[in-house]
């Protein structure tokens, strides 16, 4: 059986893709060890500089192990939006294929040619294989975007929203529940917007009405909130359901009105406050944000009303970008950009504000009695088990300690109550009660 080595770069959105691919090279044997495979894919990241680095690296360290005669194929998101210029220059490769024909890459692949659909690949009804967990999964909900973000080059290679039917999504779903998975998130690039293409301004309302009618699913969380798109009855929602975790992921990217007018996000300061302020006083609430610093223009007096209100706000996480000059985005033509040393010094600023903010997080933590989900060994010692609240999203929200159980025959992917101890690090440590 021919070996495949497959890596997945950048967002979860991509890791869906990935797992399609997967699921059409089922007649493969999956290896870890690059040197070996016959075939290798990188499903890239073109976002940002950072990424865009941390995709081309990897295709030449992948091309520097690989074994003669194998087959390095270059997919997604960089390969389709520098197409032109990689399958000219970029020698290492042997075949490209962007984001448009994901469910062709057995065809790809065995014709031995470099393919760009148009379109964006919107999945329908292929099966795919899941990576990672027995019990989670994600779930992509459309593609592409309608919001004009100055900073963001995603609809130029993405193209326009295109929303998955919702009878394409629940038969996915319950597909999923049939296999055993029971936690799921839903994501998009905004996925406040679903079904709004199809002229369905409460899209997401729509889905969980429909989600929490299919049996087997303990545990649901919606990625990628947008301001402008994100209602207050949907908001109202999402807390209201038994199924839905009170977890919002909204990426408001800063608070100054007038930079958020540059930034062109279409909601300001005031209604953002008033989404965030909705959100934390729903019962066992967890917030989730992105700061973008060094957007062109942005001054002394802007960050500072930034830093200020990060100081003011409890968000459970953050991550916090330096602004990237993208070309085909509309601030790569604004004046005032602002230097390396300058952004790099309002990130270390922010950085300390936001560490303290996830430490009271965690520590808000300890001595509860939580759900945890079991994931596997510890990241750092084989005596503990790894797990996370079943509230967190998987693999950026934190790592929980398990090294005690009143439950014997713990097993991964199970979920079971659990008390938070102590926080030992940036970790917490805990103790498992019952079954869940």
């Amino acid at each position: 059986m021919k070996k495949l080595h497959l890596v997945s770069l950048g967002c979860n959105k991509n890791l869906v893709d990935s797992e399609v691919m997967l699921g059409k090279l089922r007649a493969y044997e999956l290896c870890d060890d690059a040197s070996q495979a016959d075939v290798l894919i990188v499903n890239t990241c073109g976002f940002i500089g950072p990424a865009k680095e941390e995709s081309l690296n990897t295709i030449f360290a992948l091309h520097e192990a690989r074994k003669k005669g194998s087959l390095l194929v270059m997919a997604g998101c960089l390969s389709e939006r520098y197409k032109e210029d990689l399958t000219k220059e970029l020698k290492e490769v042997d075949l490209f294929t962007g984001v448009g024909d994901y469910d062709k890459i057995d065809e790809i692949i065995a014709l031995r040619q470099n393919r760009f659909t148009p379109s964006t690949y919107l999945m329908n009804e292929e099966e795919r294989v899941i990576t990672g967990s027995n019990a989670h999964a994600y779930v992509k909900l459309s593609e592409g975007c309608n919001q004009a973000c100055s900073f963001c080059a995603i609809p130029g290679f993405k193209g326009k929203l295109h929303s998955r039917t919702l009878e394409s999504l629940i038969k996915e779903v319950k597909a999923l529940v049939s296999k055993g998975f029971y936690d799921f998130s839903f994501i998009s690039q905004d996925s406040s917007s679903y079904l709004r293409d199809m002229g369905e301004k409460e899209g997401l309302i729509k889905l969980i009405d429909a989600v929490e009618k299919i049996e087997g699913i303990k545990s649901a969380r919606i990625l990628y909130l947008y301001p402008t798109t994100t209602s207050n009855a949907l908001i109202e929602r999402i807390i209201a359901s038994p199924l839905c975790h009170n977890y919002f992921d909204m990426p408001i990217q800063h608070i100054s009105d007038t930079m958020l007018k540059r930034m062109k996000r279409g909601a300001g300061r005031e209604r953002i406050m008033e989404q965030l302020e909705m959100m934390r006083k729903a019962p066992n609430s967890f917030i989730r944000t992105s700061f973008i610093v060094g957007h062109p223009e942005e001054s002394d007096a802007e960050f500072e009303e930034l830093l200020s209100f990060a100081k003011r706000f409890d968000f459970d996480r953050v991550n916090i970008f330096a602004y990237s000059d993208e070309e085909d985005t509309s601030a790569y033509e604004m004046h005032g950009k602002i230097d390396t040393k300058t952004i790099n010094k309002r990130i270390k600023q922010l950085d300390k504000i936001v560490q303290a903010k996830t430490k009271q997080s965690f520590e808000k933590e300890v001595g509860k009695e939580v759900l945890i989900l079991i994931e596997g060994e510890s990241s750092e010692h084989e005596l503990f088990m790894g797990a996370r609240e079943l509230l967190w999203a998987p693999g950026i929200d934190g790592e929980i300690l398990v090294n005690d159980s009143e439950v014997e025959n713990v097993s991964i992917g199970a979920s079971y109550r659990a008390k938070i101890t102590e926080l030992v690090g940036d970790k917490l440590v805990a103790t498992i009660t019952a079954l869940a």
